[in-house]
């Protein structure tokens, strides 16, 4: 009998701690639940991970700290469509109080999973063409988020003052991306308000990128990739050919500088995520997602790879410009 009790003590202590361990995971130390958010983004490379970065630091700045009064969940669906969808479902199942989706592809998958949990999005854009939001103005669902649509006119008369006699100028970018097929036909707009001329050439996917430089740099005098995630992923690949061939690439975003083009007018992915979550902290607070409009970055900054400048002959940097040669 004495044996008997004893396991029943045993049993229920260990049960009575288990419940313990599970409490510490959700609550803080005062006893209130913590915040569950998660995040969803589509791919690795250097723009997405400021962009969530941005949005942590965000959260932090404004009292939501992972491990003390927040848990975060970050999943990485590395471009495919499977993991998306998997972690999607983890995401909403697990009820979390928001979610965050980095990239189209992450946004629209999210979208059509929930319709109750609040879903920020960041590096899209357009979300209105991807189908996630009714408006810019007035979402009307419950995403709303940051754009990372770029000033695009801005950024091809970079192009044009790189090098002289540019008479064509490539398009790089990846076929099954919506938001670079939907930039690029924007650009090819302007090309022709312009009256430049261009070519295109594509890419599925980063094991295309080589061959389609090499193709590319024999047809134009500079070329323009947007804001890709397949090519942001790439731009050493892109480097290796262009610098030697002397052929200058703007870019999008400012990490694609870094990481190989030659210059840009563009957004910090760092700041565009911060954005977001501050946004994350007015939804946190209360504040409805549907009628929160959704969010550009007015502030674009020029910067020059000074790596690229040195390697590359036949490239001028404007006088106005080389303060921000780095």
């Amino acid at each position: 009998m004495k044996k008997l009790l004893a396991l029943v003590l045993a049993m229920t202590m260990a049960l009575s701690l288990a419940a313990c361990g599970g409490s510490e995971e959700t609550t803080t130390d005062e006893g209130t639940e913590k915040v569950k958010i998660g995040i969803l983004q589509q791919l690795e490379h250097a723009s997405l991970d400021e962009a969530r970065e941005g949005f942590v630091q965000a959260l932090a700045d404004n009292g939501y700290v992972d491990g003390e009064n927040m848990v975060l969940d970050y999943q990485n669906a590395q471009s495919d469509q499977s993991n998306l969808q998997t972690m999607a479902d983890r995401l909403v199942n697990n009820e979390n109080d928001l979610i965050l989706a980095i990239a189209t592809g992450a946004a629209q998958t999210l979208a059509a999973k929930t319709q109750d949990i609040p879903v920020l999005i960041t590096a899209v854009t357009d979300p209105v063409d991807a189908g996630v939001v009714n408006s810019m103005e007035n979402p009307g669902t419950n995403v709303s988020g940051t754009s990372d649509a770029s000033p695009m006119k801005e950024q091809l008369e970079l192009l044009l003052k790189l090098k002289e006699n540019i008479t064509t100028v490539g398009l790089l970018y990846t076929s099954s991306e919506d938001n670079s097929v939907l930039q690029i036909n924007q650009v090819k707009a302007i090309l022709d308000e312009m009256q430049v001329a261009y070519v295109e050439q594509t890419v599925t996917n980063s094991n295309d990128v080589q061959q389609a430089v090499q193709s590319l740099v024999t047809k134009c005098d500079g070329i323009y990739i947007p804001t890709d995630n397949v090519l942001a992923s790439s731009m050493a690949l892109v480097a290796d050919i262009t610098w030697p061939a002397g052929v200058p690439v703007v870019t999008g975003a400012e990490s694609m500088v870094t990481d190989g083009g030659l210059a840009t007018l563009g957004l910090s992915y760092y700041n565009l995520g911060y954005q977001t979550g501050e946004m994350a902290v007015r939804v946190l607070n209360g504040e409805d997602i549907s009628t929160m409009p959704v969010e550009t970055q007015n502030e674009y900054n020029y910067v020059v790879n000074n790596d690229a400048v040195k390697a590359m002959t036949g490239i001028t940097i404007p006088r106005e410009l080389e303060q921000y040669v780095q």
